[in-house]
């Protein structure tokens, strides 16, 4: 089955579309294998709240997974490790022939360090070495926060060769930074004696997030000039974001890795489902098509970009000066961009928390139901 042509253009244009979303189903049923060769999809993000969603909303297809886990004792946390990392690994192994296709910088599927480590740089270190260890997989990637103490742990991972996923970006200033830890990471691994070919990144800005945020205080000044400028914030700091990126790539800094065959670390756009009915469902797609950039989606923008979406070509490159007038405009308002990011990264971090929580708890009480029934 061939891909819409609306997809088949995006990605010919240089955007790698990802699926943000997965679960047992869609490695059983072939869906994601499906989804490769008919959607144009290229690779998998995960995040706790979509791993909450897999295994509490389906409990039959890891049901059998529980009642072993169960029956060796295995405790709610390490039984979470379990499933997950298995998926994970799995997805990997589905998306291998396009690794291989695409010279390691496609066919990946990321997998988040425990949320309630992202303020504690260590701990996120150790573990994301685990879990690159436990996966096992060359086309994995390790999602860590771009906190101020995931900063340290994103160049420290980067420098051991692991390939890493760098989320919950919002702010300009802190994307800057995640640059500069990913080129430290690099630096380092070429001085450990690393291949930095075969280390790959992409550092994953929010968008769909801020212009909740902003339209929230916009809607609150009730005025024309506020109302006028609904929708305009996240994609004026995305657009923001790919010049801070391109600017990176003209320094002598990246000239200096990139002819050690160092991989650029790649923008990726995440949070990409509209969720004000008033814009178009497929703005965050189509708005932010570039040259070299990820667009990881869930399946219904995916699919509302396949039924009716209009490619427009290179819709980033270039914009930079509107996307300024945007912010500054929105700051004569009294909306400042560091403020709104400040925001939305601490209610991003309590919000992963709180699902790996509820997830944590509804794993628990699966097996002791497995237990339970497994003795009476």
């Amino acid at each position: 089955m061939s891909a819409p042509a609306v997809l088949t253009d995006i990605t010919d244009a240089g955007v790698s579309i990802w699926l943000d979303d997965l679960d047992r189903h869609r490695l059983t049923s072939g869906n994601l294998a499906h989804l490769i060769d008919s959607r144009c999809v290229r690779g998998v993000t995960t995040n706790p709240t979509i791993f909450g969603r897999a295994i509490t909303g389906e409990a039959s297809a890891y049901a059998t997974q529980i009642a072993e886990l169960a029956a060796a004792g295995v405790d709610a946390e390490g039984a979470v490790r379990a499933m997950t990392t298995d998926d994970v690994r799995a997805a990997c192994d589905v998306f291998a022939p396009l690794w291989e296709a695409s010279g390691g910088i496609d066919g990946r599927v990321s997998i988040e360090v425990d949320p309630r480590l992202a303020r504690d740089t260590e701990a996120t270190i150790t573990q994301a070495r685990e879990l690159w260890a436990e996966v096992n997989r060359p086309n994995v990637l390790i999602k860590i926060p771009a906190t101020l103490e995931g900063l340290p742990a994103i160049t420290e991972v980067i420098s051991d060769g692991i390939s890493v996923n760098v989320t919950l970006i919002f702010s300009l200033a802190r994307y800057s930074a995640v640059l500069d830890a990913w080129m430290s990471g690099l630096e380092r691994a070429l001085a450990r004696g690393h291949e930095p070919a075969s280390i790959v990144s992409v550092a994953s800005f929010f968008v769909s997030r801020i212009d909740t945020a902003v339209d929230k205080r916009l809607d609150a000044l009730a005025t024309p000039e506020a109302a006028s400028l609904r929708g305009q914030a996240a994609l004026a700091s995305a657009r923001l974001a790919w010049g801070v990126y391109t600017d990176t790539l003209q320094s002598p800094r990246w000239a200096s890795l990139v002819a050690q065959s160092a991989q650029p670390q790649r923008p990726l756009w995440a949070s990409t489902g509209v969720k004000d009915p008033a814009f178009p469902d497929t703005r965050y797609v189509l708005d932010l098509v570039a040259p070299g950039c990820v667009n990881t989606m869930p399946e219904k923008t995916l699919e509302a970009v396949a039924d009716h979406g209009t490619f427009a070509g290179d819709t980033v490159s270039g914009t930079q000066d509107d996307a300024g007038q945007v912010w500054a405009q929105l700051k004569a308002l009294g909306i400042d961009e560091p403020s709104v990011a400040a925001d939305l990264e601490q209610a991003g971090v309590a919000s992963f928390e709180q699902s790996w929580i509820d997830l944590l708890d509804a794993v628990g009480k699966q097996l002791d139901t497995a237990r339970t029934a497994s003795s009476d």
